[in-house]
C-alpha cells in the first residue's frame, strides 16, 4: 500500500487546522486573517471581559496574543511535520501604549528556522487606530 502522502502548501497549513482547536484562542476569539511562508495575521476583536481598568484592553490578553503570534509564525508554511507539537521556550514582551476599546491586530513574522528553533517577531497593532500597542520575540521549539 502506498504511504499516504501529506498534504503541501500554505493552504493546508497545520495553523488553518488546529489554531482553531485550541481552546485558549477560542476563549480569546482569535481570528487568522491570513498566513504565509514565514508570517501570520491574527486578529482579536475587542470585548469587555478583556479589558482591565476602564475599556483598557488587559496586559495579561497582549501577552498571551504574542505567544499566539510566535506560535503562528513558528508553524507558518506548508510543512507538515510528523509529530505535531511545539512549545515557546523564551518570550519577551515590550508595551509601548495602552489601547482602548479596540480589536488588535497579531502580526507575527518568524525571523530565523533552525532545525528545531524557530525565532520569531510579533507586533500587536490597533486594528482601527494603526498604532503599535506592543512588540515581542520569542523562540518556538517544533517538534
Amino acid at each position: 500500500m502506498p504511504k499516504e502522502e501529506r498534504p503541501t502548501g500554505v493552504e493546508h497549513s497545520v495553523v488553518r487546522s488546529t489554531l482553531p482547536q485550541s481552546p485558549f484562542v477560542q476563549q480569546l476569539g482569535i481570528e487568522l486573517v491570513d498566513i504565509d511562508e514565514g508570517t501570520a495575521r491574527l486578529r482579536l476583536p475587542y470585548r469587555d471581559e478583556l479589558s482591565t481598568v476602564g475599556r483598557m484592553l488587559h496586559g495579561g490578553v497582549i501577552a498571551g496574543c504574542i505567544d499566539i503570534g510566535i506560535m503562528t509564525a513558528a508553524w507558518a508554511g506548508p510543512a507538515v511535520p510528523e509529530k505535531l507539537r511545539g512549545v515557546t521556550v523564551s518570550m519577551s514582551v515590550q508595551f509601548m501604549e495602552p489601547v482602548y476599546a479596540e480589536g488588535v491586530d497579531i502580526v507575527g513574522t518568524r525571523i530565523h528556522a533552525g532545525r528545531s528553533l524557530k525565532t520569531c517577531r510579533v507586533d500587536i497593532v490597533g486594528t482601527e487606530s494603526g498604532r503599535l500597542v506592543a512588540t515581542g520575540t520569542g523562540t518556538y521549539k517544533v517538534g
